[in-house]
């Protein structure tokens, strides 16, 4: 074994004081590059407030760049079951004609990349997801940050708050020693809900039976692929690919011959804007958790090694691929669960699955109940009502008895099979942007966010073009 083992004993060290370099005040400081603190920037911004992003990353886009995780899934309802279709088409399956449920400032995202070539529209044919160019990616981020006069800093890793009279005090990690900002108002868009646990609040972790997390996934592109040799394969063997996810015996064959060393039964990938090129997201590693550095450590460990065999796989046995290499992989393996933040309401899975309403509702979300297995193989997917779509209230966003501090993206108010629904980039910039509209009126107000009417962050998100029944 290469990696470091935690210690079978805790030992903890004090550590001496230290002086930090005070970097200012805003009213707004959102801290997480990702899809939600873009939209918590973005509508905090458009909202009239001061607003600082800090990244550990020394680029934006979280998830959808530094993990690679491509697409951006559907946002929208199904409203019409859509026909049988080429398999080939890498689509998600049993996917219909839709309606979106997030829009505001996704869609000022999706503009800005369809115009730089950078992703393709969503519609019937894309299953209603979007196909985006990673490196493109981040320089539209950028341009969206510098549009709104968000000022940025990079790599710069939160690592502690202090909740002051008056305000919330962050303090980062950087190659200049510590930095602190002190902000009116803290959006937490870390995904693990960093800055809402160090400043007190509670949280659950994983399934209520056992603890466990969804497992992480080390995504990668692959260039060398010939299309039209793998959908004529597809058309072949349709029992061997539905959507963009199959090759069932394949994988078998190549498990029984050792080959293969998996804890899931089959392939899973996407089509790019790019010709050749496909994203898989086939690796997985389970009984891991987000918030372990050891964890973290064997995950990457293990997904690599994962990767290694799939790409080794998809050249050897599958048509299309024989002149395919890995082009890049994740700069950190793909995490999908860890803190919840107990907010003062917890959406659940039921709310989800029968598209609950709120008076408080600030976001929407519409995509299935996806649960890839905690602790082995299979996937639990689980539709709303055709043609309907859940609401997020406002109250989920609050982290309860923490106040200056919002939560937005994953790691928001819920239960675990809620979470596998919300967890999605597009809703995460949806609930983003209702953080950061409400951090922006109670800085502009004096106000706690707590104190600021639903209908005020409501009729501020409509007038940023945010989709709310």
């Amino acid at each position: 074994m290469t990696y470091l083992m935690p210690p079978r004993v805790p030992h903890h060290v004090e550590l001496p004081p230290r002086q930090a370099l005070h970097a200012g005040t805003t009213q707004v400081l959102v801290i997480g590059g990702g899809p939600a603190g873009i939209g918590a920037a973005l509508g905090a911004a458009s909202a009239g407030a001061q607003v600082v992003l800090v990244e550990r990353y020394g680029f934006l886009g979280g998830n959808a760049t530094a993990a690679l995780v491509m697409p951006l899934m559907s946002f929208h309802n199904e409203v019409k079951q859509a026909a049988a279709g080429d398999a080939a088409r890498l689509l998600p399956p049993d996917h219909g004609e839709g309606e979106p449920v997030v829009a505001g400032v996704l869609w000022v995202l999706l503009e800005q990349l369809v115009r730089a070539r950078a992703a393709i529209r969503p519609s019937l044919e894309t299953g209603y997801t979007v196909p985006f160019d990673a490196e493109l990616f981040k320089l539209v981020l950028y341009d969206l940050l510098e549009t709104h006069e968000v000022r940025t800093l990079l790599h710069a890793f939160a690592s502690d708050v202090q909740m002051l009279p008056d305000r919330a005090r962050a303090v980062f990690e950087t190659k200049s020693g510590p930095v602190v900002i002190d902000a009116d108002v803290i959006v937490d868009c870390t995904g693990d809900g960093d800055v809402a646990a160090a400043a007190g609040a509670a949280y659950d972790l994983g399934r209520p039976e056992d603890g466990w997390t969804q497992p992480m996934t080390l995504m990668f592109r692959m260039v060398g692929f010939d299309h039209d040799r793998f959908a004529a394969y597809a058309r072949a063997h349709p029992d061997q690919w539905k959507g963009v996810h199959g090759l069932w015996d394949l994988v078998r064959a190549a498990t029984d011959a050792g080959e293969l060393d998996l804890p899931r039964e089959d392939i899973l990938f996407f089509a790019t804007p790019n010709t050749g090129e496909i994203a898989v997201n086939s690796t997985r590693v389970t009984e891991v958790l987000g918030t372990s550095v050891w964890d973290l450590t064997r995950a990457e460990f293990a997904a690599h090694r994962q990767m290694a065999q799939i790409a080794r796989f998809l050249r050897e046995r599958v048509p299309g691929f024989a002149e395919s290499y890995v082009v890049q992989s994740g700069v950190q393996v793909g995490v999908r669960e860890t803190r919840r933040i107990v907010g003062e309401y917890q959406l659940t899975g039921e709310d989800v699955l029968t598209a609950r309403k709120f008076d408080d509702a600030v976001a929407r979300g519409a995509y299935p109940v996806d649960i890839h297995n905690p602790s082995g193989r299979g996937t639990t997917l689980r539709r709303l009502p055709q043609g309907e779509s859940y609401d997020i209230p406002l109250r989920c966003l609050f982290p309860r008895g923490v106040d200056r501090v919002l939560v937005a993206g994953r790691c928001i108010s819920g239960d675990h099979v809620a979470h596998s629904s919300y967890r999605v980039m597009p809703i995460s910039m949806a609930t983003g942007q209702a953080a950061g509209v409400c951090a922006a009126l109670a800085a502009a107000q004096g106000k706690l966010p707590q104190d600021v009417p639903a209908s005020a962050v409501q009729r501020e998100l409509r007038s940023q073009g945010a989709s709310l029944l």
